[in-house]
């Protein structure tokens, strides 16, 4: 019986959502596109790890029937649409087990993340495929057809069963893939090498396929010898267009995961790593590389991110940010120092690639001159800014900026420690303000002379402070474009404590007689 891992390839959660994917950018005319479809015909089945005669079924509307079956499953006469009712019959001892699309989505994805060790454009095809864009890489592996090889094996150690083809666009590979036929389609091809394939390897809506089956029209081959026009007319141009795409006549463009990276430096290693001291070494010849890219054209990048590739199938990150552009190696190996602790080696990784990723230019910086007795400018601005990486690495920097409300939570907001703020014409308003406000304004109890008169004594808890001085109101209005209607205002007091302690108190609305007046602390005077 075939072992199959019972610990799929995975990703780590630091590494997030991924952005929002866009079209590939399209190689060069002397590179012409290779794509490699990855099929996977047992993908719930290997997500559970299930050995023996199992399946995954489902319910739709009131007819409930498999999705998928096992290869034991499979030779015993079951297949995946069948009833459930007649598969129970057919085979009594079946594992029967229930469909999680969501889950298959998921492990569909994190495969695709682990597919970046062999290029880093991977793209799905759901709901059982992958699409790598492998142009210009086939020769690291000794040829298309090796790389072919090379792909079914890697899956076949992680327990994952593909069926692997490769050509020139990604409709023609994956409509090969789907088919069971594992070649490779030269450059030019793609049309002959899809005509034999039956419609059901296209995914051609079900309704459309039995309706050319009504007309005899079967296979690809047998919709190419057909005029366009009638198909047309009757299909839809959906149907053109698929087929335009898997000969590829109108290609269309790969989605991958991830957009390429700005710059990239990756090694494949003979033997896994183990040790902090191997992985710090392998890194550093990272760092040094990919800075000599970012050197040669110009650049500078604020985020780093690199992956490490574990022989056992699981990809781990580490991803550091800089303030401003930087490429200093020494700079980003002290900031890496504390991330890679993180990293779990288990036994081993076989490859590691760092990325650079939100490029921007970056100019030399000028060093100070003999006699001009200190640093530049620039060289004091770039000390700062490897202070603040540093300190970014352990706690959360910020500064604040004006906003043009004079609603008090709503006049500052959190931006980066080196982008511009501007304050606003007019800006905060009349009277000073506290630094910084209270997350969550806290309930006073006052005591007021009058009803509408500054409080004299301020109560929290059991808690009193007698107030030396007071100073308002500031009336603030509340802002009638963006608050809910009858939101009252606000008259606001710095006031001084007996203790020397100054304090932003405010009182909502129109004090009322006989009636408790409420009072909040908003914030503090340093």
């Amino acid at each position: 019986m075939r072992r199959r891992a019972c610990a799929p390839p995975r990703l780590p959660d630091s590494i997030g959502p991924a952005p929002e994917p866009g079209p590939a950018p399209a190689p060069s005319p002397a590179s012409p596109r290779r794509i490699a479809a990855l099929h996977l015909p047992w993908l719930p089945i290997e997500r559970l790890c299930l050995t023996g005669p199992a399946a995954i079924w489902t319910t739709e509307a009131s007819r409930r029937h498999l999705v998928a079956v096992s290869p034991e499953a499979a030779a015993a006469g079951l297949r995946p649409g069948q009833a459930l009712a007649d598969a129970q019959a057919i085979l009594p001892e079946l594992a029967l087990h229930p469909h999680a699309p969501e889950a298959d989505a998921a492990w569909l994805r994190r495969l695709a993340h682990w597919a970046r060790c062999v290029t880093p454009l991977p793209a799905l095809d759901p709901p059982d495929g992958l699409l790598l864009d492998v142009t210009g890489i086939a020769h690291l592996h000794g040829g298309e057809e090796a790389l072919r090889r090379a792909l079914v094996a890697r899956f076949a150690r992680a327990g994952v069963t593909v069926q692997v083809a490769i050509a020139g666009t990604a409709d023609c590979a994956a409509g090969l893939a789907r088919a069971g036929v594992g070649i490779v389609v030269p450059p030019g091809e793609d049309a002959p090498a899809v005509a034999p394939l039956p419609l059901q390897a296209l995914r051609l809506p079900p309704a459309s396929i039995a309706a050319l089956h009504r007309l005899g029209l079967r296979r690809v081959g047998d919709l190419l010898r057909q005029p366009r026009g009638p198909l047309a007319k009757r299909f839809g141009m959906d149907l053109l267009a698929t087929l335009d795409a898997a000969t590829g006549l109108r290609p269309r463009p790969l989605r991958p995961l991830r957009p390429p990276p700005d710059f990239l430096a990756a090694r494949d290693l003979l033997e896994p790593v183990l040790t902090r001291e191997a992985i710090d070494a392998i890194l550093a010849v990272l760092l040094a590389e990919l800075c000599r890219q970012l050197q040669e054209a110009g650049q500078g990048a604020r985020r780093f991110l690199l992956h490490a590739f574990r022989v056992d199938g699981v990809v781990q990150a580490a991803a550091i940010g800089t303030g401003l552009p930087a490429r200093d190696p020494r700079h980003l190996a002290r900031l890496f120092r504390e991330k890679l602790e993180r990293l779990e080696p288990g036994f081993g990784f076989e490859r590691l690639a760092l990325e650079a990723r939100a490029c921007a230019p970056l100019s030399a910086v000028q060093a100070a001159l003999p006699g001009e007795g200190g640093a530049s400018a620039d060289t004091r601005r770039q000390t700062l800014a490897e202070l603040l990486d540093r300190l970014a690495q352990r706690v959360e920097i910020w500064r604040p900026a004006p906003r043009a409300s004079h609603w008090p939570e709503r006049a500052i907001f959190r931006v980066g420690p080196f982008e511009s703020v501007l304050p606003p014409a007019g800006w905060p308003g009349s009277g000073p303000r506290p630094v910084r406000l209270l997350r969550r304004p806290v309930r006073l109890s006052a005591v007021a002379l009058l009803p509408d008169a500054p409080p004299s004594l301020l109560r929290l808890g059991r808690t009193s402070w007698r107030v030396a001085r007071a100073e308002g109101p500031e009336r603030i209005a509340p802002e009638w474009w963006r608050d809910r209607p009858g939101r009252p205002f606000r008259d606001y007091y710095r006031v001084e404590l007996v203790t020397g302690a100054r304090l932003w108190v405010c009182r909502p609305g129109v004090a009322v007689p006989g009636e408790e007046t409420q009072w909040w602390l908003h914030g503090r005077f340093e």
